[in-house]
């Protein structure tokens, strides 16, 4: 009970009211309610202030969640590797976006028909890694830099390079350009190279769809990467590169934890995945 009552806890702090806690639990909201209440009788102490609609973490909430969060996942994770993966369970890949969009999507039509207990996700990088870690997920495929320390495997499979897109003739570096979120964890690395050859982020996307959309509209030119070039079969002559920009990449990695790996139908997801991404020469 108390494993659940911190489980309740943390999601709380992230939806910010019951009912959406509840939604993502699939609980009711009293069912929340009594979690939480029980988890207070237990620790002796505060840990939600009501404020309107929302709910507001006490002190002593927020020093739990950070003492316990991580290694509340981390004993998750441990949990569900001991759970029998047998031919009817479903088995979760979560993923980018784009990645879905420019890999996943015609090869994992064709695996579903001799494996129909698949599971797609999409999350940002951080959730895929907070998934995979506590055993939401089995296996992520996830674009962008991955946090420095990490207690699963993750399997490098390519740099994707980036594409400057826009519906005009482009004969000089653009001063600004439609990027996707740069206070995404994962982007990082994306801000500091557009800061050194001075170029400003003209807008902050959500989706690397988007920002093409806007840029072929005509709206600015805008940073997309090649998974959804390809997906949107955006024409060359609509595509650039700049010498400032070749080192501008993102790395694609496929992460998953060593004991799940051990399991046949993992294993075998992992490899059509990395055969997807780095096709074999033949």
């Amino acid at each position: 009970m108390l494993l659940e009552g911190i489980e309740t806890l943390l999601v709380l702090a992230e939806e910010g009211t019951m009912s959406r806690t509840g939604s993502r639990l699939y609980i009711s909201q009293s069912a929340v309610s009594k979690r939480i209440a029980k988890l207070e009788a237990t620790l002796g102490t505060k840990l939600i202030i009501p404020a309107g609609r929302l709910i507001k973490l006490t002190p002593d909430a927020h020093a739990l969640i950070n003492n316990v969060g991580p290694s509340f996942n981390e004993i998750r994770g441990l949990i569900f590797e001991h759970q029998n993966l047998d031919d009817q369970s479903i088995i979760t890949i979560d993923c980018s976006e784009t990645l879905v969009a420019g890999y996943l999507s015609q090869a994992m039509g064709q695996y579903f028909q001799h494996d129909k207990y698949i599971s797609i996700t999409t999350h940002h990088t951080p959730v895929i890694v907070e998934n995979v870690q506590s055993g939401k997920a089995s296996i992520g495929f996830c674009a962008g830099h991955l946090p420095a320390n990490y207690s699963f495997i993750a399997e490098h499979l390519i740099d994707e390079p980036f594409k400057v897109v826009f519906n005009q003739p482009l004969k000089a570096l653009p001063k600004a350009l439609v990027v996707n979120d740069l206070k995404n964890p994962s982007n990082y690395s994306q801000a500091a190279i557009l800061q050194k050859v001075g170029i400003a982020p003209l807008m902050e996307m959500d989706s690397y769809t988007a920002a093409a959309q806007l840029a072929l509209a005509g709206m600015a030119p805008a940073l997309v990467p090649m998974s959804i070039v390809n997906t949107l079969k955006i024409e060359d002559t609509f595509c650039f590169d700049f010498e400032e920009l070749s080192g501008l990449t993102r790395p694609i990695n496929l992460i998953y934890r060593q004991n799940s790996y051990k399991l046949p139908r993992v294993k075998k997801l992992v490899k059509t995945i990395a055969d997807v991404v780095i096709p074999k020469t033949i």
